[in-house]
């Protein structure tokens, strides 16, 4: 168990305050716009961790830019994220599950791990993109 430093608490709580996925370069920069000293290698440090520990949710973006959310559901779970606004829902997917395990064991693997996130845009954007806003 890794001990729990300043930085450690300084990175959760900035990742707890904010809404979606955000990168370790712009979570830093709000850190450091609130007057912390914390580095940009222990803010990735610190959220590596907190991704590890499940603290933290971790997914790539579709640029490939590696992005955390404060995590509000324990286990392994889903995203179905906006690509406009960012909203994020968590969501629990047993027909993804069970075809992992098939395809997984289909071609002879075990202990098959997987991450699963959908981008697409949510209802809201969708009616706003619909209206030509």
């Amino acid at each position: 168990m890794k001990r729990n430093t300043w930085q450690r608490e300084a990175v959760r709580e900035a990742l707890d305050g904010t809404e979606g996925f955000i990168s370790a370069q712009a979570l830093h920069s709000t850190l450091h716009s609130s007057g912390s000293p914390i580095g940009l290698a222990t803010v990735y440090r610190a959220l590596g961790d907190l991704a590890s520990s499940g603290e933290a949710d971790s997914l790539q973006s579709p640029d490939g830019e590696a992005l955390y959310r404060a995590c509000s559901t324990t286990g392994h779970h889903h995203h179905l994220i906006c690509r406009n606004c960012g909203l994020t829902v968590e969501i629990a997917a047993d027909e993804v599950e069970a075809w992992a395990k098939t395809v997984a064991a289909e071609h002879g693997f075990t202990g098959a791990a997987h991450v699963v996130d959908v981008f697409g845009l949510c209802a809201n954007c969708t009616k706003l993109q619909a209206a030509g806003e």
